[in-house]
């Protein structure tokens, strides 16, 4: 079946996606795609998805590199959510860690539970210089 068939986009234009890793079952993020986002993937094999805050259709480890493959797609039963899983390339939060689901309610309190595999202000600084050649030394 195609997208247009099984998926429906109607209820809320964007579907909202879990991602997965493919060998540890790791749940490593939430994004939206909208049917755009959804053929970009589908095309390339990258995930790509649809920026709330920027409106707009972003890859995956455009800024960072940390792109996620995609293995396998899933649909949920209403047909307005999907589960992606990936091989994910070093991490997929945008905070350092390799899961954005990184910190784990203890009690009252909120306990960073997750590993950081790099620091965001080396890896998005890097970026920034050599798309724009700034410099904020």
């Amino acid at each position: 079946m195609r997208d247009k068939e099984i998926l429906d986009f109607e209820k809320h234009r964007l579907i909202p996606v879990i991602v997965q890793d493919i060998e540890s079952n790791e749940v490593l993020m939430l994004g939206y795609m909208n049917r755009e986002a959804l053929e970009k993937t589908l095309s390339t094999g990258k995930m790509h998805f649809f920026s709330r805050s920027r409106q707009r259709i972003w890859l995956k480890g455009e800024e960072s590199g940390h792109c996620q493959f995609l293995k396998e797609l899933y649909v949920d039963c209403d047909r307005d959510s999907l589960l992606a899983k990936v091989e994910q390339i070093k991490a997929a939060c945008h905070k350092g860690y390799r899961s954005c689901f990184y910190q784990r309610l203890e009690g009252k309190n909120w306990k960073v539970v997750g590993k950081k595999i790099f620091e965001p202000e080396q890896v998005y600084k890097k970026e920034k210089e050599e798309r724009w050649g700034e410099s904020r030394e």
